[in-house]
């Protein structure tokens, strides 16, 4: 043995190192192909990547939920000590899910862009998913809130999210235009020549769940054009101007909903939901541009 391995070996030794291989693993969570069927193996060099991330979430998640939860706890006594409201717990959420009278306003979430999005944009529309349903579910008069074509890609995104099937959220595999009635479907669109002024009650507003980088602007207005559905867009332009491009991530254009629907003035619910890095301040002219495609979200939005 010459003396460059001997240190090697020393320092593994001393140094307690641990490299993670295939002989580590005890969970396997399959890997799918577009179609949802799982991929044989052995996995090419690309597929084996993406397999070996799923593995260590798998087998590391219980353990990062679990540091989450003993963070959550700090904060909690830290507040307690400080006198500090932290709002409704998780349980009692839960309860008031089933004594608040839900508006009767619906917004829907399009999923049917999956085809279209890399992996890492699809996580991003979880992601916002997931900032739609919380402050949906703090609101004293929650949107109904549906998503449409949840197919299997989302399934299996989503499922990172220990019990989504009990979010108060309805789930349809089918596309809207399948469950809805025609005449109550809105979709939110920037190409739209119609400006929405309020929120009609028993209208349905439709959110395209995509994240392209404008990659595919004008789809939304198109599919809503050639399926005969009402469209419209925010009157963002009547009350606000921004330092930056007027994009909207999804969870942004929930909230908007969710605010004017619960009474709220368009120009305090837009200042209170864009962002500061925005710079969005109050105009008082209705000529400015139109909002870009509401449903799309830019590469700093999250």
């Amino acid at each position: 043995m010459d003396l460059q391995t001997e240190k090697c070996d020393n320092f593994l030794k001393t140094n307690d190192f641990h490299q993670y291989t295939l002989f580590d693993i005890t969970v396997d969570p399959g890997l799918k192909d577009d179609a949802g069927n799982e991929l044989p193996r052995p996995f090419n060099k690309n597929q084996m990547r993406k397999w070996l991330k799923k593995v260590r979430w798998e087998k590391h998640k219980y353990e990062k939920r679990s540091k989450e939860k003993a963070r959550a706890k700090e904060r909690k006594r830290e507040a307690r000590a400080a006198n500090i409201d932290l709002g409704p717990n998780r349980k009692m959420l839960k309860k008031m899910k089933f004594e608040k009278n839900k508006s009767l306003i619906g917004v829907i979430l399009d999923l049917s862009f999956d085809h279209l999005m890399s992996e890492k944009d699809r996580y991003k529309v979880i992601k916002q998913l997931l900032r739609c349903y919380s402050i949906n579910r703090r609101s004293d008069s929650p949107l109904q809130f549906h998503v449409t074509s949840f197919g299997e890609k989302t399934k299996v995104d989503i499922s990172r999210h220990n019990g989504y099937e009990n979010w108060d959220i309805e789930y349809h595999e089918k596309s809207y235009i399948d469950i809805f009635p025609k005449e109550k479907l809105v979709y939110l669109t920037s190409e739209s020549e119609n400006v929405i002024e309020k929120f009609e009650e028993d209208n349905i507003y439709i959110i395209g769940g995509l994240v392209d980088h404008n990659q595919h602007k004008g789809l939304c207005y198109k599919i809503a054009v050639e399926q005969g559905i009402t469209h419209a867009q925010l009157p963002l332009a009547k009350y606000v101007n921004m330092k930056t491009r007027k994009v909207l991530t999804i969870d942004h254009v929930f909230e908007i909903i969710l605010r004017v629907s619960e009474g709220t003035q368009w120009d305090d619910a837009l200042l209170k939901v864009l962002p500061l890095r925005k710079g969005a301040h109050l105009c008082h002219s209705s000529s400015a541009s139109s909002l870009e495609q509401p449903g799309q979200c830019d590469d700093n939005s999250l």
